[in-house]
């Protein structure tokens, strides 16, 4: 794996009163922690993802990010939260990921725009911080009286994901593992690694207390923009014994006919997607002249079409495909369907829906001539 996100989610947040730590309480109906975790593998870039969390919330961590992908295996973390964040680097060295982004379980809303902001500037920088230039004026107290200004050029606060080269911030974390500090920036700079600074986002707030839930209650119903795009495809019947079907092999008396794998359910989809970006279609981006794209594996394409709207600003919100033909039956290959496509994309598998029909017997699927596939998408920008 390439890219990691390792998210620190071992705390108590004390501050956020009785009841489960914050990370597991549901902000509008979501856990805050799978929310964060939803992020992170919807993002093409992210190869895998490791969660810290406290030994005493396996049960709510296994709930919170069910039917994720991406997902390794949680790691306990430790007393403190630099603790808990060198447990996970030490239980990500054997595979050596090239960079990790470290990011606060409470921390829901992370953008795909910061995700990816990260990602490149680690291409020619050890480290960096998502940040926020302080805009207030800002004073000391004294006495419990309002006492000089502080000058705030130069002044930022601190976010996460806090990205760096995987070999820096291990080294870092373990030759600084016996002095206390904030964050994994204050470990790396004292280990003597630069760290490069872009800005942040307002709306990437940590959920600490019940002001913060209710300002993340406000995030989610102000929404975005939505916007929908259609794809349609077909193919013929041809020589072989299977079809490839939304990325799962049935099998068939024939096979489908086309210059890749005739998949049409993915050609649908990624059709659907790159209409709610403004994008053509899929022989815009992989002309059928190309030779490279023979007996290509549609996954390619679909992936493609994610990678872009993610690029553009978009999230994923819903993906619905029907596929119209007589034979094979498809009824019993629907869940594997799904789960295929929700992986290719990082997705949750709710917000993938597969539906199969007939054309009772008319046109050229009712007699057996090939497969049809029509698929709606829903993407929310902002």
């Amino acid at each position: 794996m390439n890219v990691v996100a390792l998210i620190v989610a071992a705390g108590r947040g004390s501050r956020a009163g009785p009841g489960a730590p914050k990370q597991y309480r549901e902000l509008g109906g979501v856990p805050v922690l799978r929310r964060t975790l939803a992020a992170f593998a919807a993002h093409p870039g992210i190869d895998g993802i490791l969660t810290v969390v406290h030994g005493d919330d396996r049960v709510e961590y296994e709930a919170a990010a069910a039917g994720l992908p991406k997902l390794q295996p949680p790691c306990l973390g430790g007393a403190t939260r630099q603790a808990s964040v060198l447990a996970g680097l030490e239980a990500l060295a054997a595979r050596a990921p090239a960079i990790v982004l470290i990011h606060d379980g409470a921390r829901p809303f992370v953008s795909a725009r910061l995700i990816s902001d990260c990602i490149e500037a680690l291409a020619t920088h050890r480290g960096v911080l998502v940040a926020l230039p302080v805009t207030d004026t800002l004073r000391r107290s004294v006495d419990g009286q309002a006492g000089p200004t502080v000058p705030r050029d130069a002044l930022w606060r601190a976010q996460t994901p806090q990205g760096f080269r995987f070999d820096v911030i291990l080294d870092a974390h373990r030759r600084m593992a016996d002095h206390a500090f904030t964050d994994d920036v204050e470990v790396a700079t004292a280990a003597g690694v630069d760290v490069a600074m872009i800005e942040g986002d307002d709306d990437n707030i940590k959920i600490t207390d019940a002001a913060d839930m209710a300002r993340g209650l406000r995030i989610l119903t102000r929404g975005g923009e939505a916007r929908t795009g259609t794809g349609f495809d077909v193919h013929k019947f041809g020589p072989g014994d299977h079809v490839w079907l939304c990325g799962v092999r049935v099998s068939h008396t024939a096979g489908l006919i086309g210059h890749s794998d005739a998949d049409v359910g993915l050609h649908a989809l990624t059709d659907a997607i790159l209409g709610a970006i403004g994008a053509g279609d899929i022989g815009k981006h992989f002309p059928p002249e190309d030779m490279k794209w023979e007996g290509a594996a549609s996954d390619i394409f679909l992936a493609h079409a994610g990678n872009l709207a993610t690029r553009a600003g978009a999230r994923i919100s819903n993906l619905d495909v029907t596929l119209i033909c007589e034979r094979p039956k498809i009824g019993p290959h629907t869940e594997a369907m799904r789960d295929r496509v929700a992986e290719i994309l990082g997705l949750e598998r709710e917000r993938v829906s597969v539906k199969a029909t007939t054309s009772e017997g008319l046109g050229f699927t009712g007699r057996g001539e090939g497969i049809a596939a029509q698929a709606v998408a829903t993407l929310i920008f902002g």
